[in-house]
């Protein structure tokens, strides 16, 4: 989608205006984070370690001694209002692809580390207890809950569905996730050590929205005529097409580390966008050369909110939804690989020497170290 492109007059609608401001939410990340560092003494007590390296990633990293154990907990964010919305508007149930959304947040982020998923726990947090009593919906987030631990080969463990009257809003739910993986042998740790000039960088394609930018996108319904029902292309509707399950990737990384492909770091392009491709703290250049074909849904997204590319590629994926941080000579096999196990995948870039930034060429957009300050 260029930057020129528009659909009618109209005046741009930003992530901000749709209610996220990462510059209010970010400063308390980091506030966290801090905190959060100043107790890993306490893993010393039970003769185990931080890796110091997992802070500000997207998993943290303990060192028990023969393997790593790397956690993460997530939440799906506000999807399962698309899909309450599609509920009314076609009388059909979208909970199993919302199961999957879910288990994709934490999944995803587990992996980056090089992790393994070996169980998940559930959070289903509901507005009251008559949520549970619509059996069809409650079967098909129980159904696809347990597909999606299929497909990642993980154990779910169990989980909590509190009924909070008051919190969350009547006929609603608040859905999360953590995860808990292994690093073994240790060999397979990405915190990004490795990473260096001359690396290859390998975009694996999204499957549409997954469940990022999602406030942006149910704020843009205000503005079409036909709402949800409004099509993004021929026999498909805006709804449906933001509704697409995210793609779980932990079936290629685990992949990638059986053949002997050394990930030198990965990202998880969710919040952020494109600009989560500066994630690790190393003064590096990231140069792309070729751009993944953009979803049909984020090209009407960024079309009716009148983006630019630089804003678009800030907030949404754009057709990538995860980043591979490889050697060259791995590059066109990590390729293969991916689309092996059903997901399109392209070398779009190289690593080299330089400031911190991301130079996306085909459409002339950088981001700087400015543009992301997660630690």
């Amino acid at each position: 989608m260029s930057s020129t492109a528009s659909s009618t007059t109209g005046t741009t609608l930003s992530y901000e205006q749709a209610g996220v401001n990462y510059d209010l939410i970010d400063p308390l990340k980091v506030a966290a984070q801090r905190a959060a560092a100043a107790t890993a003494g306490h893993l010393s007590a039970h003769g185990f370690t931080e890796v110091q390296a997992s802070r500000g990633e997207s998993a943290y990293v303990v060192d028990v001694g023969p393997f790593y154990l790397a956690s993460i907990v997530e939440c799906l964010g506000s999807k399962a209002l698309v899909a309450d919305e599609m509920k009314a508007l076609t009388g059909k149930s979208y909970y199993a692809g919302i199961a999957q959304d879910t288990i994709a947040m934490a999944v995803n982020d587990l992996i980056t580390v090089g992790a393994t998923p070996l169980v998940v726990q559930a959070y289903w947090a509901a507005g009251g207890s008559d949520w549970f009593g619509d059996a069809q919906r409650a079967q098909a987030l129980v159904a696809g809950w347990k597909q999606a631990c299929d497909v990642c080969g993980v154990a779910w463990g169990g989980g909590e569905t509190p009924a909070l009257a008051g919190i969350v809003e009547s006929g609603r739910i608040d859905l999360a996730a953590s995860c808990t993986g292994i690093v073994s042998p240790k060999s397979r740790l990405s915190v990004g050590d490795a990473l260096a000039p001359g690396d290859a960088i390998v975009l694996l394609a999204s499957s549409g929205i997954h469940a990022n930018g999602l406030s942006l996108a149910r704020k843009l319904v205000e503005r079409l005529p036909q709402g949800y029902l409004t099509e993004v292309a021929p026999g498909l509707s805006y709804g449906e097409a933001l509704l697409a399950p995210t793609t779980l990737y932990s079936p290629v990384t685990e992949a990638l580390a059986k053949a002997g492909v050394a990930m030198h770091y990965c990202a998880n392009i969710t919040g952020h966008g494109w600009r989560k491709l500066l994630r690790h703290p190393s003064a590096l250049t990231y140069r792309i050369h070729s751009v993944p074909a953009v979803p049909p849904v984020l090209a009407f997204i960024q079309q009716h909110t009148h983006q630019d590319d630089r804003e678009a590629y800030s907030t949404l994926n754009m057709g990538a939804g995860f980043a591979l941080f490889v050697p060259a000579a791995d590059a066109e096999r990590t390729v293969a690989i991916a689309r092996a196990h059903g997901v399109e995948a392209l070398v779009a870039g190289t690593v080299e020497a330089g400031p911190k930034q991301v130079l996306i060429e085909p459409i002339g957009v950088a981001f700087s170290d400015d543009d992301l300050q997660l630690r």
